[in-house]
């Protein structure tokens, strides 16, 4: 069955895995206390900084949660309040000209031919709907955000769960088969497959670990050409 829809992940997908680790990440930490001294009195930032003591089960002052967040990003921790938080940083580099979105060059091409053959486009990430935008809004191709018909991320839930990729195709309305899900992770991919997605893994450097039992592609070129 050709699929109505494609859910895209972002890093090593349609875009680099590096830009998210050595450019974003380093970003967002170096300006992470400075963004939380100037910004606590926001309601935005005081119900972050709630989500994060409900996490850690402990109240904590300002340096504490700092503390606590620099923690999650050297363990790669998915959660929430520290993704939408990086989200908030970045809008203000991407705004100050510092950051520029990274898509692969294939990306953009790609993404306008399956919207013209009448698919619709959808990115589901473990970083904030925010950063999404800002990645897709920021590119040296153009703001490609008018493509996608929609943002997901953990907040429908993790994303090697089975049940986030049901949320999602109840949200969008798809039923089973009719969404290809692109991603490089294997586990993810079992868990959109389980939840009756069509997948495809990307294998973009030597850096990625195959799964074979789902197809793959070294880029978007031939992907639904």
């Amino acid at each position: 069955m050709r699929p109505l829809a494609v859910l895209t992940d972002i890093e090593g997908t349609t875009s680099s895995i590096d830009f998210v680790h050595q450019t974003l990440f380093p970003y967002a930490r170096s300006r992470l206390r400075t963004y939380l001294r100037t910004h606590v009195a926001e309601v935005t930032v005081q119900q972050l900084l709630g989500e994060i003591e409900a996490i850690e089960h402990a109240d904590l002052s300002l340096d504490d949660a700092a503390d606590v967040l620099e923690r999650w990003i050297d363990e790669d921790r998915k959660h929430t309040p520290l993704k939408t938080l990086q989200g908030l940083i970045w809008r203000q580099g991407y705004a100050a000209g510092e950051l520029k979105g990274h898509v692969y060059p294939d990306t953009p091409a790609a993404l306008r031919r399956w919207q013209a053959q009448g698919i619709k486009l959808y990115v589901y990430s473990s970083g904030s709907v925010e950063a999404q935008k800002l990645i897709f809004g920021h590119t040296e191709h153009g703001d490609l955000n008018p493509l996608f018909s929609g943002y997901f991320d953990t907040r429908v839930g993790p994303k090697r769960e089975a049940s986030s990729y049901r949320e999602i195709l109840r949200q969008t309305g798809f039923g089973p088969g009719q969404m290809l899900f692109l991603s490089d992770v294997g586990e993810e991919l079992d868990a959109a497959r389980k939840a009756g997605m069509q997948t495809l893994q990307l294998i973009r450097d030597a850096r990625a670990q195959g799964f074979p039992e789902h197809p793959q592609a070294t880029d978007f070129t031939a992907v639904l050409a």
